[in-house]
């Protein structure tokens, strides 16, 4: 480029990433569950277009109806419709996080018994009942000598959830 020549936008290259990035974004929509779909901020034309693109089983079409949501999409401001998808993956993702660390605590407690409960309502600050963590993790405990079903395993994974739940809300 020379000095003399002014910058008139981005370069053919990366108007193709844009519109690759743009069309990904379109297909991601096609992908989502009805009530994520309706959630985001789309407008009309766009959400039809990816109800109908749903609907369409042949290979060709179903392309042509994708380039057609991508041309939308550069139409379109898309920063919205990314936070609002990022966003639900962290939901997502952070309710997968609470979800283990009641597992492992559950399993701790059933493993350690007594003491652990000590350590849960120090490390933890939840507001949790020592008696009726005590019964339940007995009965896990008995259930999973006998080999029966873990329904105190499971009583036990719904208090600790209530619980963190609980304490979180503090």
């Amino acid at each position: 480029m020379m000095d003399d020549e002014e910058y008139d936008g981005p370069s053919k290259s990366e108007r193709k990433r844009q519109s690759t990035d743009l069309q990904a974004l379109g297909e991601e929509l096609i992908g989502l569950p009805e009530n994520e779909l309706d959630a985001l901020p789309l407008p009309e034309i766009l959400r039809d277009a990816v109800v109908l693109a749903r609907r369409i089983t042949a290979h060709g079409g179903l392309y042509r109806q994708k380039q057609y949501i991508g041309k939308l999409m550069r139409k379109i401001d898309a920063e919205p419709i990314r936070a609002a998808i990022a966003a639900k993956r962290e939901d997502e993702r952070l309710a997968a996080l609470r979800f283990r660390r009641i597992e492992q605590w559950r399993d701790r407690l059933i493993a350690e018994g007594s003491d652990a409960i000590a350590v849960l309502r120090t490390e933890t600050n939840v507001p949790a009942d020592a008696a009726i963590l005590g019964s339940l993790i007995h009965r896990a405990r008995r259930e999973k000598d006998r080999g029966e079903t873990p329904t105190a395993a499971r009583e036990l994974f719904k208090v600790l959830r209530e619980a963190f739940a609980a304490g979180e809300g503090k």
